[in-house]
């Protein structure tokens, strides 16, 4: 197979993993993968659901977040590694679940969705638990 072929290949997952995500609960605004520096490789939105970042913000938010969780594996070996994140904002929730030591998902959350712990449990981990060894990419390098 060509490296084309598998471009598109890592392409279609990517996109079938992200729309995955935004199936499994409709509280769920926006899901997006970023590789281990913060850069987004895919993303995508809800059906009818107007953004409150724009692209542009929405990378340089990711990256930011990538940072902050950078300096948190700092203390894993006391306190054990992260399951998840969550930012409460007034107008969204915002969740960062690391998929590896290389990929992330950051998604959002309508604000309403108070049962985010559920939702993250027991429909998105279990997902990325599912499909995770298709992250892992020959020589480490990203999808």
């Amino acid at each position: 197979m060509s490296k084309n072929d598998n471009d598109t290949d890592d392409i279609k997952f990517l996109h079938a993993f992200t729309k995955n995500i935004l199936k499994s609960d409709k509280s769920i605004r926006w899901a997006a993968i970023t590789d281990q520096d913060g850069n987004i490789i895919n993303e995508q939105n809800r059906e009818g659901v107007k953004l409150l970042l724009t692209k542009e913000e929405n990378q340089e938010s990711a990256i930011n977040t990538i940072i902050r969780q950078k300096t948190r594996t700092k203390f894993e070996p006391k306190i054990g590694k992260l399951s998840y994140a969550l930012g409460r904002y007034q107008k969204m929730s915002r969740s960062l679940i690391p998929i590896n030591e290389n990929f992330y998902l950051i998604l959002t959350v309508d604000f309403e969705e108070n049962n985010f712990d559920k939702i993250i449990m027991e429909k998105i981990i279990p997902l990325i638990k599912q499909e995770k060894e298709k992250f892992v990419t020959k020589k480490n390098e990203s999808i």
